[in-house]
């Protein structure tokens, strides 16, 4: 399966050092999992990339705090079913600072979720790297493998 992270974030990129760890842990997920991570400057720009991406049947997850808050033990079931289900492609995005518009939001079908990291408020950069680390530990959940239990 391929997982996009996609995140809205105007004005200055996000810094390097975040950067840096969502690749190292997109790196991580090798095997059957391909994974890349994009910065739009505007919301707009990027509902454009996904309804290209919607044209090839990916799945969306927008991250939104009025989402459904799983486990990691649960977005390893979410993430299983629908590789089970043959989606060979998943966008994750986080929105503007503002919250997405009606328009994002819109639309939801099939597999799409609205998905919350929790009830704490985070900063986008930071909800950027969390997720990344969230689909990693989920693979490793799937896999099978001790990461999830800290014995890695």
């Amino acid at each position: 399966m391929n997982v996009s992270l996609y995140s809205v974030r105007p004005g200055r990129s996000h810094s390097a050092e975040l950067d840096g760890m969502v690749t190292a842990y997109l790196r991580r997920l090798g095997g059957s999992w391909k994974a890349d991570s994009r910065v739009f400057r505007t919301e707009v720009a990027l509902l454009e990339e996904v309804a290209a991406d919607r044209r090839d049947g990916a799945t969306r997850w927008m991250l939104d705090s009025r989402g459904k808050a799983l486990s990691s033990e649960g977005l390893a079931q979410a993430l299983d079913r629908l590789r089970n289900n043959g989606v060979r492609r998943l966008v994750a995005a986080v929105g503007p600072a503002d919250g997405w518009s009606a328009e994002a939001l819109g639309g939801l079908q099939g597999n799409d979720m609205l998905l919350s990291l929790g009830p704490l408020t985070l900063p986008h950069e930071l909800a950027r790297l969390v997720l990344a680390e969230q689909v990693y530990r989920a693979t490793t959940i799937l896999a099978g493998h001790p990461y999830h239990l800290g014995h890695e």
